[in-house]
């Protein structure tokens, strides 16, 4: 009690006093807490509560804003652009009625990125459980000092109306983060981890995630109510009401999607991501399909309700989303969720795919290897963000195909060379062509290239000859349909040149 009385008589007094330990309706939105990254090279919103007519005075690297609260006591002020810094600063908020200064330390100017969805993204960087936690995850702790990459663990929790303030920690990226798992609690993401770790070696400046996501979760509770503007064919989900997890009722659902308060249309979004708008980031990762695969058919559709929202939610008509391809885990519907998250990347000139099918575990929804997983998704960001226009940051994409006798021919965008590779020198591939019969059957490659061995003997090493892939099948004469990665056990053995796997497609009449 005297503690607090002291600390009130400070703040009235127009003291400085510590992060977030101020007077409760004078402040800056708890998302600027200690050890936060603001955006380099865009205006910084810097946002907050406080009396209505208050007058805010905002300053940080030698600049100064001055804003006027609104009715509802909500004020903000933005930021000229700032160059990266890693410079741990002070971000300070003056309130002239109320006397009350708040300073928000250790402050650097960076990358900031969202990343959000279920279970993959949600996946700790380490954890207690060997099937739900990063391989390599201990080791990268235990030997990793990162202290200007910051990530930021969202409370998970759901709200029928967007709320205005989350509470988070900017922890940094040290050995110290071992604590929480030592002490039970929630690590980082991996894959946003690794991710910032990517950044940051590359550009060499502060980076910040983040981390917004939930194990199990449909796309939907992510999805603002703006973003299905214009899909009619998300009316349901438009028009739903979302009711506070008080009075859901399973057993008055008329949908099989929606089983808990949290799986409402909106409701994640509300709770985990609203609070951080309209903070300046760069972009968003998405990891999430595996809860929505029995409708596939609706998934590119749901996407873009998802990018259109957050885009403008976020007020950034450039907002980049970089996601992650479902890994194969024995569902056999997998495929076809595969290529609706493909079609949406190829619709939304601001998102691109990782395609992962040479990561996944048929034993284990979620795989181990999230290095791979965020290494992918950084070449997107390098190359179309961040200046690495040598890169190749995608993996090929069917684009045609012909019929030459009992063979096709397919051809690709985004593959100069290819190589097949699967473990004990397997030349399996996972093509498969069907026929008159409407039987599908395991298709060879016919244009592997010949290495000569030393001793003078030809054998296959796994190199095609040319740019296209020829294919053929036993016991399909006249081929009608065409599909990779379609059957057991879905996983992905042909690269382009980067080391980039190829994503699954089907044609179903190639013969016109």
């Amino acid at each position: 009690m005297i503690k607090t009385a002291a600390l009130y008589m400070m703040a009235v007094a127009g003291a400085f006093v510590p992060d977030r330990q101020i007077c409760s309706e004078c402040r800056m939105n708890p998302v600027f807490s200690k050890g936060v990254v603001l955006q380099r090279d865009r205006p910084v919103r810097v946002w907050g509560t406080a009396k209505p007519g208050e007058s805010v005075h905002v300053s940080f690297g030698g600049q100064a804003k001055t804003a006027m609260t609104e009715r509802d006591g909500s004020w903000m002020v933005a930021l000229d652009p700032m160059p990266a810094s890693k410079k741990g600063r002070k971000l300070v908020a003056e309130f002239k009625t109320s006397k009350v200064v708040q300073t928000v330390s250790d402050v650097l100017v960076g990358e900031v990125w969202i990343c959000s969805g279920q279970s993959n993204m949600d996946c700790p960087i380490w954890g207690a459980s060997p099937r739900y936690r990063d391989a390599w995850g201990a080791m990268m702790i235990c030997s990793t000092i990162k202290p200007h990459v910051r990530l930021a663990k969202t409370p998970k929790a759901m709200s029928a109306v967007p709320l205005r303030e989350v509470s988070v920690e900017w922890r940094k990226m040290t050995p110290s983060l071992m604590r929480l798992h030592e002490s039970g609690k929630e690590m980082p993401s991996a894959v946003g981890y690794y991710y910032a770790l990517e950044l940051a070696n590359s550009l060499d400046v502060p980076v910040g995630i983040v981390d917004a996501s939930w194990g199990g979760t449909h796309i939907d509770p992510w999805v603002p109510n703006v973003g299905y503007e214009g899909l009619e064919e998300l009316a349901f989900e438009r028009n739903w009401k979302v009711l506070p997890k008080s009075e859901f009722r399973k057993e008055t659902m008329v949908t099989n999607m929606i089983t808990a308060a949290e799986e409402q249309p909106s409701a994640l979004w509300n709770a985990m991501v609203a609070p951080y708008v309209p903070m300046s980031v760069r972009g968003v990762l998405w990891y999430q399909g595996c809860q929505n695969v029995k409708e596939h058919h609706r998934y590119a559709a749901k996407m873009h309700a998802l990018y259109n929202g957050w885009s403008k939610e976020f007020r950034n008509p450039d907002l980049r989303l970089y996601f992650v391809q479902l890994a194969p885990w024995g569902n056999p519907l997998v495929p076809l969720m595969q290529e609706a998250q493909s079609k949406f990347a190829a619709e939304e000139k601001n998102a691109a795919i990782a395609i992962i099918n040479d990561t996944g575990n048929l034993h284990d929804i979620h795989p181990n290897d999230k290095r791979t997983v965020a290494k992918r998704l950084a070449l997107h960001a390098l190359r179309r963000d961040y200046g690495y226009s040598w890169l190749k940051d995608d993996s090929p994409v069917f684009k045609a195909c012909r019929v030459d006798g009992v063979r096709v021919i397919l051809s690709f965008e985004g593959a100069e060379s290819w190589y097949v590779y699967n473990d004990a020198g397997s030349m399996a591939n996972g093509f498969e062509l069907c026929g008159a019969d409407g039987k599908w059957r395991p298709a060879k490659i016919i244009n592997l290239a010949k290495t000569r061995r030393p001793e003078g003997s030809l054998r296959y090493e796994g190199a095609l000859d040319g740019k296209d892939i020829v294919i053929s099948a036993d016991g399909v004469d006249v081929p009608r349909s065409v599909r990779y990665l379609h059957s057991r056990p879905w996983f992905g053995s042909l690269y382009n040149e980067m080391g980039l796997p190829l994503g699954a497609f089907h044609v179903s009449d190639i013969s016109k």
